[in-house]
């Protein structure tokens, strides 16, 4: 059985939400906020959080920082901020997906079994030229050395290092790394991101050969060593 923590202070949501995920197969302990989250948490463990952005006693997002900090299972954003810079900070703090109200229950079932297969995917460490990517801690290094990558930054990586040799159009990168958030999200934010993600791993950003541009396509990368 799948376990669900939803955070949500609207009792209307919680209700309609808690039974359909039940008849979905999901076992749901729905808290009302922040406090109430956080004592939950204490005591049990979730495979998945469902968390509201706007709680009356305080922020999904730093909800969020302290679920990924301490407990380290994934987080969906639920809520009724469809801008691209609450989506974009949602997803740097940690979140997984972010889907906008009103949404349809069965496209939360989806978002939830996509986010809970990619965390149950093989833990074998990934590569790509000089970096690794071990998925079971979270974390790149480069030569040995930890890249500090954000959240955003991460998922970026562990894209191009699953898909090796295959060219990815920015449409695909949009649509796999902000799921269906991506609607909030625009290409220049995905520029910025590739940018940053070049620098930290690249030998020479200015010449990048484990992230390469595509001309009119989209990025490929190099294969793993």
């Amino acid at each position: 059985m799948t376990d669900l923590l939803l955070v949500e202070d609207d009792p209307a949501i919680v209700s309609s939400l808690s039974d359909f995920l039940t008849q979905e197969g999901f076992t749901v302990t729905a808290a009302s906020g922040q406090a109430a989250a956080s004592r939950i948490l204490e005591t049990r463990r979730f495979h998945l959080a469902l968390l509201d952005v706007t709680l009356g006693d305080g922020s999904g997002f730093s909800l969020c920082a302290s679920i990924k900090a301490q407990y380290h299972i994934p987080v969906i954003f639920l809520t009724a901020l469809a801008d691209e810079s609450s989506t974009v900070a949602g997803l740097e703090l940690g979140g997984d997906d972010y889907i906008a109200k009103p949404f349809r229950p069965r496209e939360l079932v989806s978002r939830i079994r996509t986010v809970l297969r990619r965390y149950r995917s093989g833990a074998a460490p990934l590569r790509l030229g000089p970096v690794q990517v071990d998925t079971t801690r979270g974390v790149a290094t480069r030569d040995g050395q930890d890249l500090s990558l954000s959240p955003l930054e991460y998922r970026l990586l562990l894209l191009f290092c699953s898909n090796p040799g295959v060219v990815l159009s920015r449409n695909r990168i949009l649509d796999e790394i902000w799921d269906l958030a991506g609607d909030f999200v625009t290409d220049n934010t995905l520029t910025v991101y590739i940018k940053r993600l070049r620098d930290k791993i690249e030998p020479d950003p200015q010449a990048p050969t484990l992230i390469r541009t595509v001309r009119g396509l989209g990025y490929q990368a190099g294969e793993r060593l």
